[in-house]
């Protein structure tokens, strides 16, 4: 046992007559440079030199932090530009659909696609927000929450009937857009976006969902004004048409009096839902306030028409393994 302590201190850089004194802390610990935590048995031992190194590597690297600031503060306007750091979004491996707006096939298709008449002002938003057979408590609430701040919004609960029976009588009653809330174990956890009356229909998993009381320094109740609506990072061809049925659920020409916003933030294929409220605080500043819902969202798949489970035809399905091969490759 002697014999392990003396070659655990040495490992340490620590001299034996010091690690008798067990008040004495070394200053700096010195590793050999072939040095590997995992070539050392016990496991007490192990975690502990792991989290000396770890303790080492972070003191080396705020000294090289301090060292390279004082070297940019002495040359002035003549030290280099920061380096930029690599992350997954700026590697992302490019995308032969990614939009060019000067693009006229893209113009086109969007000129006469399903949410032509929407952007073009002929239609006003009528949104139904139904959920599955029996929601619960938390699915209920959910879809109150995300009506009041989706205006035009009614939600009406299903008590046993069939998608395929609920389409025709929205249309009838013309609404443009049906919002399914799925759940699992009182959960939400799905979500189902048609555009009526020609489609598409967008299926997404939802994840992470957060009611208006589980936000900390919440604001308060969001008013009936109609908000202003953020797309950030909707740059495929695939992402502009998620993009567009998004934006097709709030109405043209926001009040900017109820300083109200809806952001849809794409980073990775994973859209995050977030409602603030601003405020501008001086010329230069500008506060926000989150007044939720907030929720995740991944696209699965969309599928022409509206919601057809057994005859629709897919233009486009999430595949994992064979779409999920890099993690620099992205889709919306």
């Amino acid at each position: 046992m002697a014999g392990r302590g003396e070659q655990g201190t040495r490992l340490c850089g620590v001299a034996p007559g010091l690690a008798e004194d067990h008040g004495a802390a070394p200053e700096r610990v010195l590793f050999p440079p072939a040095f590997s935590v995992s070539e050392i048995k016990n496991k007490q031992r192990r975690h502990f030199m792991f989290l000396r190194w770890k303790q080492q590597q972070r003191k080396e690297k705020l000294a090289n932090k301090k060292k390279r600031k004082k070297e940019r503060e002495a040359l002035g306007d003549q030290a280099p530009p920061k380096p930029v750091p690599k992350t997954i979004e700026n590697q992302r491996v490019y995308d032969e659909t990614t939009v060019d707006p000067n693009d006229e096939e893209v113009a086109f298709d969007e000129a006469t696609d399903e949410f032509a008449p929407y952007f073009n002002r002929q239609t006003l938003p009528k949104i139904l927000i139904t959920t599955s057979d029996r929601p619960r408590g938390r699915t209920v609430r959910f879809c109150e929450q995300l009506s009041s701040i989706v205006p035009n919004s009614h939600v009406y609960y299903r008590r046993g009937l069939a998608l395929k029976k609920i389409i025709p009588q929205c249309i009838a009653r013309n609404f443009t857009d049906l919002i399914v809330v799925n759940e699992d174990r009182k959960i939400p956890n799905g979500l189902v976006l048609s555009h009526l009356p020609d489609g598409p229909t967008a299926h997404f998993k939802m994840s992470s969902v957060r009611l208006r009381k589980e936000i900390k320094r919440k604001g308060k109740e969001p008013t009936e004004h109609i908000p202003e609506v953020i797309l950030n990072n909707f740059t495929t061809r695939l992402g502009h048409s998620v993009g567009r049925m998004l934006a097709s659920l709030f109405p043209h020409d926001p009040q900017f009096i109820g300083r109200q916003v809806a952001t849809f933030h794409n980073q990775r294929d994973y859209i995050f839902f977030r409602f603030h409220r601003y405020i501008f605080k001086s010329e230069k500043k500008v506060g926000i306030q989150e007044l939720g819902p907030r929720f995740t969202l991944k696209l699965r798949s969309i599928q022409k028409g509206t919601f057809d489970s057994k005859f629709g035809e897919y233009e486009w399905i999430h595949k994992h393994r064979e779409m999920d091969t890099s993690r620099r490759k992205f889709h919306l």
